[in-house]
This record gives structure tokens, sequence and C-alpha cells, in this order.
């Protein structure tokens, strides 16, 4: 099984060579492969391993558990290099830090494991022969100071916490390119004006180089148009809804994107010298808004309440990568089908591949990246440089509402009272809204909140079904605003030291974790129950006192599927059903929450 789709659907080119499949590997907990500088040598490397799935799942064709900090790749590939062209080599995502050598040259490192990088490797390449790729990846498993998530960081996976992954997780492709080629397209929908801003960036300055733009809806050319390059950077405004009342959502949807009309538009770039094409690519963008307003949030200038479902995003054969591009869809399509209109994809930056199929289906995400442990220099100097390289990957996806930069004060567990560590949570969300104005953002979410574009609370104190007192707090806890920041049990107050609550939309952001094994192995929940029935009963209890509440406006159920040991999920880990999806549906659907007091 290996994954062949192209990877990156919002920077699409027609030629492209994937890397994904067989390659060498090599354990090297002793160093040897830079100190002795075997890494060229095919003969050092034992084992062969199926890219993109980590050593430690199945799919990788070795599926060991052992701790191995240093891992080695190895493959050779062929490549034409045409005149006046240059070789891109493209990696998904490395965890944690890679170094990448062609033909034994050292060409890139990286570091930060939930991120894309690219390298332009012309100049190692070898006329006439095969050329040799090589890749270190260190992840020093027991370092809390790394952005690891859900990874754990002891030798076995308990709790909340789950399996490691190690070295290449994300697909690995090549791109001939011409010597000036476009590097990054950025848009942004200007809802309110009916258009869309188009950046344009080359990876160098010629001239006489124009750019050319398309863009069709629903097939349809709505505008085009060419701009010549007095920079390396271009900026577009170009108008959409062109002053056509059916085309804004005044009426209906329009031309808008929401979950439940995903609408796209489609773009063809060209770039031009002397009227040659010389680079080509496809992309896609949506009109659409998020902004809060009166305790709630708008969707496109219209209260929109979110339920969503927390996604952690792993995968029993594959661990972090999908096994194939059909499992995002899958999980999308069965989200949906429970009535859900989005997730919080949990403790991950998630491929892009998953985030096209949310752009395309409709499906509202909440980003994330994986947190440290602890706080030291080091960890927020790694967490702000992978919260840029995030942001600047997926920037352009509708489907991404909001970004979630701290969860339960993780990586940050004095921020409650310390000022150094509210300084941090302060510096990202304004570090994240500085790069990004068209989301939102929280702080910290679930308690200890500082400067917040939504109040985000955790709150699984529903207790079992025989603990009625505790579920009536809990009721009670959630009914008005005035409660849900005063009351919630949480481990710390709701907002941090020095901080208040300023009137922000308040969702439920983690609740529920009824815990319903169907496998027969012992396993771990919030809550639990033994049977079908008591489970929709249970999830019918907690709805109740979320859509009873007057100061909600959203929530996030935990959680979509089990996960290794945690079996709090909607589905299986392998995506079976605990109970019919449609009587979940049924329940999230047959109450109508009310307006915010």
């Amino acid at each position: 099984m290996s994954r062949e789709e192209y990877p990156r659907p919002q920077f699409e080119r027609e030629n492209w060579l994937s890397l994904n499949g067989e390659w060498q590997f090599a354990f090297d907990d002793q160093n040897l492969g830079l100190k002795e500088k075997w890494y060229t040598n095919e003969a050092n490397y034992p084992y062969k391993i199926n890219v993109p799935f980590v050593y430690q799942s199945a799919l990788s064709g070795i599926d060991h558990r052992e701790v191995h900090d240093v891992v080695w790749y190895y493959r050779t590939f062929n490549v034409q290099v045409l005149e006046k062209s240059r070789v891109l080599l493209h990696f998904g995502a490395v965890d944690y830090e890679a170094d990448v050598f062609v033909n034994g040259n050292h060409v890139k490192n990286h570091c930060g494991g939930h991120t894309s990088f690219d390298i332009d490797i012309t100049d190692a390449l070898v006329s006439g022969q095969e050329q040799i790729l090589s890749v270190r990846a260190f992840d020093p498993h027991f370092d809390e100071s790394i952005p690891r998530g859900k990874q754990f960081w002891e030798e076995e996976s308990a709790g909340i916490w789950y399996t490691n992954s190690t070295g290449i997780w994300q697909p690995v492709w090549l791109e001939v390119v011409a010597e000036t080629h476009l590097q990054q397209v950025k848009f942004t929908s200007d809802f309110d004006a009916g258009a869309v801003k188009i950046d344009v960036e080359l990876n160098q300055l010629q001239p006489q180089v124009v750019l050319e733009y398309q863009i069709y809806f629903k097939g349809a050319l709505v505008t085009s148009g060419k701009a010549d390059f007095i920079t390396s950077k271009l900026s577009l405004a170009v108008d959409i809804f062109q002053q056509e009342i059916f085309r804004t959502n005044f009426h209906h949807e329009g031309w808008s994107w929401t979950p439940e009309k995903p609408q796209l538009f489609d773009v063809e770039l060209t770039l031009r010298e002397a009227g040659k094409a010389i680079d080509q690519l496809k992309s896609y963008f949506g009109m659409r808004k998020i902004h809060t307003e009166n305790g709630m949030i708008y969707l496109n200038n219209k209260p929109y309440y979110q339920k969503l479902v927390l996604d952690q995003g792993y995968w029993p054969n594959g661990l972090l990568t999908a096994p194939t591009d059909e499992d995002f869809k899958q999980d999308i399509s069965l989200a949906k089908e429970m009535g859900f209109n989005g997730c919080r994809k949990h403790q991950k930056t998630e491929d892009p591949r998953f985030l096209y199929w949310a752009d395309k289906l409709g499906f509202l995400v909440w980003g994330e990246c994986a947190a440290p442990a602890i706080y030291t220099d080091l960890s927020v100097t790694r967490l702000m440089q992978e919260w840029a390289e995030i942001i600047t990957r997926d920037y352009s996806h509708p489907s991404i509402v909001t970004w979630v930069p701290i969860n339960e004060s993780w990586g940050v567990p004095k921020i409650s009272f310390d000022r150094q560590q509210q300084h941090f949570s302060q510096a990202m969300y304004h570090f994240i809204h500085s790069l990004d104005q068209q989301r939102l953002v929280i702080s910290n979410d679930g308690w200890a909140m500082t400067e917040t574009d939504i109040c985000a609370i955790h709150n699984y104190a529903h207790g079992q079904e025989s603990e009625r007192q505790k579920y009536l707090y809990f009721k009670d806890s959630l009914s008005t605003r005035e409660k849900l920041v005063s009351r919630v049990s949480t481990p710390w107050p709701i907002f941090a030291g020095g901080f208040s609550y300023q009137d922000q939309p308040i969702l439920l952001t983690e609740f529920g974790g009824i815990g319903f094994d169907v496998s027969g192995q012992p396993g771990w929940g919030y809550t639990s129950v033994e049977n079908q029935q008591d489970f929709l009963k249970d999830y019918q209890r907690i709805m109740v006192a979320v859509y009873d509440s007057v100061g909600l406006w959203g929530y996030c159920y935990t959680q979509l599927t089990d996960v290794e040991q945690e079996i709090n999920g909607l589905l299986t880990y392998d995506r079976q059903p605990k109970v019919d999806l449609a009587a979940i549906k049924e329940i999230n659907e047959q109450f109508h929450p009310p307006q915010v007091e």
C-alpha cells in the first residue's frame, strides 16, 4: 500500500514524481551514520520500509515499537534535468529533525515534525547516473521540550497518550520546474467586498515574467487577467461577486462556502516569459468569513452554531499517517453522517489532503499544532517556528476557521499564575493574528485563558447515570454564561490570573468521552457504559445539558474514534460505528440551541 495522490492539492503541478513506496532503512542508535559517513552505502541499510509510514506502524512493513532516536532512509531515483530547469524535492513532514543528503551532499536541515519543506537539489545531482537520496531523522523520544502532542514521551502508550511516530510520515515527491517558478500562492477572501486577494511569490525575479490567471466557478469562467512582476512578489485584488446580488448570501447562500454548501472556485495560474508558459499550476479557494459578535460566532455574517467532534487523526495500521486518501474522506463523511459540521483536529497538524477533503465536502476545521510537555526557552522557539510554517502552508484552506496554539496549559503548566508563560500565550495569540487575519485564535483551550477570541471550556464532569447530583451540577454549570466562566469543574479557573471574561462566544470544546468498549480489551474513558442502548441514553443525557444552555454557542464532543487504549470514540479505532450513526445524528439535531443570553 502506498500513497500516490498529489500531496499538495492547492498547489498542483501536472508533472511530478512520487517517491513514496519502498526505501532502504536503518536504525542508528550509535549515531555512526554521520560519524563514519556510511549513509551513501546501501549495504548499511538492513531493512525495507514503506514510505510514508513510520517504523512504529504496521503499514511500514517494520512495525517495531522499540525506541530509536536516530533512523536513516535510503533510495535511488532517476530524473531528467532539462536545460534552464530546477529539480525540487518535497517532504510532507519528517518527525522531528531531518537532514537530507543527495549523492552524499548535505542539502537541507529542517526542524519541526509537522510541517512541509522543499529543497532545490539541482546542484547536487550527477548527470548520467542514478541519484542517491539519504535522509537522517532525529527524534529524541524523551525530550519534553519538543512539540509532540499525543506522542508519548515514555516507552509505553497510556491514558490519552499514544505511540510515537519517528521519521518520514507524509509523502515525498519530486518536481522539475523552470529556473524561475511559482514558489507560493495565498488566497484571502474579502467576503464583504466580494473579492479575493491573490498573493503570488516567485523563487526569484526574472525580467519580463508575466502572471496569467483564470478563476472558474462550477466550470464557468468568472474572471481572468494578467499582471507583470516588478518585484518577486505580486498582490492582486480580484472582484468575484461583481455586484450581482445572487452571488452574495443576502437571499440564499449564493457563491459562499459553508459546510452545508461547500462551493469552491478553481484557479489556473500560468507564468509566462516572452509569451512561453514556463510554470503552470492549479489551485482553488472558497469565499467565506468568520467573526465574533454579540457572544456568537458568525459564518459569512450569519450566526453559526458549531457542532464539532474531537479528531485525533490516528489509524491502527498507520498511526499518524492515513492508510489511503479515501480514509481522510471517510472520517469526514462519517462525522457529517452523525450530524457534526466540523472537527477540532487535536494536537496534530493534519496532512493537506485531509484539509482538501474538508474544503470539498464542507467541514469546519480547528487547526492545532502538537504541544511540548514543558516550558523552556527552546520549547517556545520550537513552537513558534512550527506555527509560522503551519500558517504558511495551510493559509488558503476555507475549512480552517480557528487556530488553537495551546491546549489545556500543555507546555505552559504555570500559566494560571506565571506572568512569563502568560506573555507567551499572549504572544502566540498576537503572532498568529499578525500572520492570519481571517481566522479566530484561542489562547489556551480548556482553562486559564489569557487573550482569546473564543472562551473555550472543557468539562467532563457529567458523571455516571447513577450520579444524579453530579449530573445536575454539570447541567447547571453550563446553563448561563456567568456560571460557565465561574463554576465549571476544571483544574484551574477559566481565565488566568489578571485576565477575565470579555463577552467572547463560549464553546464547550471538550466534554463527553463516554467509554464504550466493543473489542473485549480493557480500555480507558471518562465515564463508561456496557451496551449500545446505554451509550445512546448517556449521549442524549449529556447533549440535553449542552443544548439547554443559554450561554453556549457550540461544542466539540470527545471524540470521533477510539485510539489505542482510549475507548471513548463514537467509532472504533478501525472506524466501525459503535451505535447507529443515524441515532447520533437524531440526537445532535433534535435540539435547537437557544440564542445566547
